[in-house]
This record gives structure tokens, sequence and C-alpha cells, in this order.
């Protein structure tokens, strides 16, 4: 008997399910800085990437750019990655990705702070032997309502949250952080 791979039928559903999810948010938002990403992996994680797109558009979940109105903007300390990044990370069920981007910024700075738009959307694309598929990184504008940082982030993977006037140079994602801000706070 063969077994037949469902793997080519997951990538198709997920890519469907992520071109809704970009006309969503592009429909709902309008103006943002967009970017791409391709990434080559192995069978289990595009499994697993694919099955995330697959419910909600979305595998790496949504992240914020939180702002206090003079333009810093706050990076969490991701370990595993090793360099600063955006606050963010995968949805609960049943939540939106805008309640995803405000818990994830609570758990991983202890801000408080509300979305005034989208500020980048991203299209990342996987690819595994013959196999492709893409979800969207949804990363919303949020202005900060509190600014002391206590870090509770329950993964264990965030141990530090700082205010930035300038990114560092480790800053993941920094050219497309550096278009939004210019966007955001050059046109204000």
């Amino acid at each position: 008997m063969t077994t037949v791979d469902d793997l080519w039928y997951l990538a198709d559903v997920a890519s469907q399910q992520a071109e809704q999810t970009y006309h969503e948010l592009s429909e709902q938002y309008g103006e943002f800085v967009e970017f791409t990403r391709h990434r080559r992996v192995n069978r289990s994680r595009f499994r697993t990437v694919a099955e995330d797109a697959r419910t909600h558009g979305a595998p790496f979940g949504s992240h914020s750019l939180a702002y206090r109105p003079t333009g810093e903007l706050l990076l969490v300390r991701h370990e595993g990655v090793g360099r600063w990044v955006l606050p963010g990370g995968e949805l609960n069920p049943g939540e939106s990705l805008r309640e995803a981007a405000l818990r994830e910024l609570r758990e991983e700075s202890g801000i408080e702070a509300s979305i005034e738009g989208l500020g980048m959307l991203g299209r990342v694309e996987f690819y595994c032997e013959n196999n492709n598929t893409w979800g969207v990184l949804p990363v919303f504008e949020a202005r900060a309502e509190t600014t002391d940082i206590d870090v509770q982030d329950p993964d264990g993977e965030i141990n530090e949250a700082r205010w930035f006037d300038e990114l560092p140079s480790d800053t993941r994602d920094r050219e497309e952080i550096l278009r939004w801000r210019e966007r955001r706070f050059d046109s204000d």
C-alpha cells in the first residue's frame, strides 16, 4: 500500500488562507511597509508553518511596533534568535491578530498600548522539496499607553526589553523598521 503525501494539499490550503488574510488586512488598513522573506525549511518545519498558515494565515503570529509619541521604539531581546526583535508571537485559539499582538506586547515587555494601524505587512514564503506555501506577518503600530518595562514572558524567550531612539545594529528586520519609522514620524 502506498502512502499519499498530503503536504502539497496542506500547502495549497495554507496559501489560500494567507491570501485571504493578506487581502483583509490590506483592505482594512491601507498604507503600510511591505516586505518579503524566503525560507527553505525541512519537512517537519514546513508542515508546522503550513498548519499555522492554514488556521489564520499568519504562521509567525503577529507583532507590534510599540512606540512612544516622541519616537522611541520598544524592542525585546530574543535569546533564541540572538537579536533585538519586535515583540510578538503566536495566536492563542480564538484570538484575533490584533489581540495577539497586544497580548504578546504585554507579556514580553509589560507595556500597554493601543493599536493605531498596521505598520508593516510581511510575506514569508516557505520552500521544502517540491512544495511551497506562504503566510503573512502582520506588524501593528501600537502607541504606548504605559512605558515602564516588566518582562513576564511565559515562553522564556525574552529576557530584556528596552526603548530605543536609535535601533541597535543587531535588530532583526532593521531596514523595514527604519522605512516604517521614516514614514510614520517624518510625515507627522
